[in-house]
């Protein structure tokens, strides 16, 4: 290990995104494990956080004071819920260091107080940290303004494991804006997130959503475009949760030396607009 290694700590370290990115943290060079965070009451508070992830122990036990973690850190890698972002996000900022959240399902609200703790911290937040589904983004919004409204129509559909909490994912939410920012319009305005009954023909420009659960399904997304006899589908399939961990490790490698900002994904890989 280096000495100049940036040191991160991991939040919902019990958890199973948690355990993954410990194991993806000992494995890159240039980042070490600072400190392992689980939520009060947890069972893993006081275990080792290396052996709870299959790597034998290394001397770091979880912990439930996110004060004594955060101290001397340089960067947190946080996957967990909005609620527990806000307040991370809030940390991160007094202690003048890296927030990497893969979070999805944050209110109007919760995205108002990240983006007002990222005065002061550098906080890259993303509703996919794989640099394939980034990618994805980045060619959604290609052909959604190369492909006229009036003669394309834009439906998303993924599917995920039966545990998943807040639907349309992050990362259909993500695609969305994409395909949005492509066609120059609001996607709050106008997306369709749910059809039942009778519906009535499908308004024009609108972007569709479908959402699927069930099994222990990591992530399957799928943009189509659908014109007259003609479909174009753009796609991702997740195998691993490893993919999501080495993406939001080097967020925080790359967010390491950047002003305080908002940053995304895109930004990390240079694939954004502006």
């Amino acid at each position: 290990m280096s000495d100049n290694a940036m040191k991160l700590v991991v939040v919902g370290a019990a958890g199973r995104m948690g355990q993954a990115l410990i194991r993806a943290i000992h494995s890159t060079e240039g980042a070490t494990l600072h400190a392992a965070i689980a939520s009060p009451g947890s069972l893993f508070v006081g275990k080792d956080a290396g052996e709870i992830s299959g790597l034998g122990q290394n001397g770091i036990p979880i912990t439930d004071d996110p004060l004594s973690a955060f101290l001397h850190a340089e960067g947190v890698i946080d996957f967990t819920r909005p609620a527990s972002t806000v307040a991370f996000a809030g940390l991160a900022a007094q202690a003048r260091i890296v927030h990497v959240t893969g979070t999805t399902g944050c209110s109007v609200e919760d995205e108002a107080k990240i983006e007002a703790a990222a005065r002061h911290a550098r906080i890259v937040k993303s509703g996919n940290m794989s640099l394939g589904v980034n990618l994805l983004s980045a060619l959604v919004g290609q052909a959604a303004r190369a492909l006229s409204p009036d003669d394309w129509d834009i439906e998303i559909l993924e599917m995920h494991h039966k545990h998943k909490v807040d639907a349309p994912s992050g990362t259909a939410l993500l695609l969305g804006k994409a395909a949005a920012a492509g066609r120059g319009i609001d996607l709050t305005e106008n997306s369709v997130r749910v059809r039942n009954g009778h519906t009535g023909a499908r308004p024009t420009g609108s972007i569709g959503f479908a959402t699927l659960r069930g099994g222990s399904v990591v992530g399957e997304h799928s943009v189509i475009l659908a014109g007259e006899g003609e479909q174009v589908t753009l796609s991702h399939s997740a195998g691993d949760r490893s993919i999501f961990a080495r993406g939001a490790i080097k967020a925080a490698l790359w967010a390491r030396g950047k002003k305080p900002g908002l940053y995304s994904m895109l930004d990390v890989l240079g694939l954004s607009s502006h």
